[in-house]
């Protein structure tokens, strides 16, 4: 199955909803559609120039649109049509992009998939009010929608949103912590990293599955297996990540070049250091690099050196293959069999083992 495939179909899909909530060119109609009718004038170039453009500037660079597909694909799987669902696929993708916006502030960063950051084209403070807009800017999914859907089933689905986004923040301040080598960063745990990519990565993906539970009307446990499988699958996603962040070579990654390294110069403690610091080889020498945040060629290719001799970078695959595939085995079975089904398995093994 191309999994790849249908994720760019997808994506397209998907597009055209969040253009249903965030127009690529603003008029007076679709602003008060949005922010409601003005109390006295909206000026149309200020909305254009420091929302839609810089929003769907970051939007059409690309992206693969895996949690909204996963969203859609849960609430196929449970044998609803993901149509009548599919406005609230927008939480989750303007989320995740006005996330990227603001990491890439944190981390001062200058490229995002071939182009200068958000905040490098548009300035800092643009970039910090589009971001948090699209955290914000989904919630009129609900707004929109509150007649179509019962009204304990929308608080239920709000309470999950609102939930999620508090998560992610914390697991995206662990993470800074440590890139900056605080909170004792040099001797941090397996289990305190996977539990930093359950808030931070795992995060949004456990949103679109709950979501999908919770708008299914599927029982309690359920939607929690649902829930694990797809943080389980967001954090086998993040750890793919880190080992492509390693080992991309251009080609299938057409951002090779800005890409590959990176998490060496930010001084990232991925579960590949973790494994490597515990083995002991070149591990002084792997802390002083991360802690150098390097933008030297040779210095990343010498650390990346160390994490593959010492077995961390086939230990991060192996893992991250046995954490989504327990949690598949989990929840397998009460799933009936269907041509979603079906797509979901593969959609797992593809997100584990992409090779871009």
């Amino acid at each position: 199955m191309d999994i790849a495939a249908i994720l760019d179909e997808k994506s397209k899909y998907v597009d055209a909803i969040i253009e249903r909530y965030i127009p690529r060119v603003f008029d007076e109609e679709s602003l008060r559609r949005s922010f409601g009718p003005p109390r006295y004038e909206y000026n149309v170039e200020a909305a254009n120039r420091s929302m839609a453009e810089p929003i769907w500037d970051l939007l059409d660079r690309g992206g693969k649109r895996w949690r909204p597909f996963l969203f859609l694909l849960i609430c196929e799987a449970l044998g609803h049509d993901p149509e009548k669902f599919a406005d609230f696929s927008v939480l989750i993708e303007l989320v995740h992009n006005g996330s990227l916006m603001v990491d890439d502030i944190e981390d001062s960063s200058d490229l995002r998939r071939g182009q200068p950051c958000v905040h490098k084209k548009f300035g800092v403070d643009i970039a910090i009010n589009a971001a948090n807009a699209m955290y914000y800017l989904p919630l009129l999914a609900f707004l929109k929608n509150r007649e179509r859907v019962e009204a304990e089933t929308m608080l239920s689905a709000y309470e999950a949103y609102s939930q999620e986004l508090i998560n992610i923040h914390l697991g995206q301040g662990m993470d800074i912590s440590w890139h900056r080598g605080w909170a004792n960063a040099d001797h941090i745990s397996e289990n305190q990293y996977l539990q930093m990519c359950a808030l931070k990565t795992g995060t949004l993906a456990r949103l679109s599955a709950r979501l999908a539970a919770i708008f299914c009307g599927v029982e309690v446990e359920l939607t929690s297996k649902l829930g694990k499988l797809a943080e389980c699958l967001g954090i086998g996603f993040q750890i793919q990540d880190d080992v492509l962040n390693l080992t991309a070579s251009s080609g299938k990654n057409q951002f090779v070049e800005e890409y590959v390294g990176s998490d060496i110069t930010e001084g990232k403690r991925t579960i590949m250091v973790i494994h490597a610091l515990r083995q002991g080889e070149g591990s002084e020498r792997l802390l002083e690099l991360l802690n150098k945040h390097t933008r030297e060629r040779g210095a990343i290719e010498e650390a990346i050196q160390i994490l593959e001799d010492n077995g961390s970078v086939d230990y991060a695959r192996r893992r991250s293959r046995e954490i989504v595939t327990a949690a598949w085995e989990d929840v397998r079975a009460d799933l009936a069999e269907s041509t979603a089904k079906e797509t979901l398995a593969s959609f797992i093994l593809f997100a584990i083992e992409r090779d871009y």
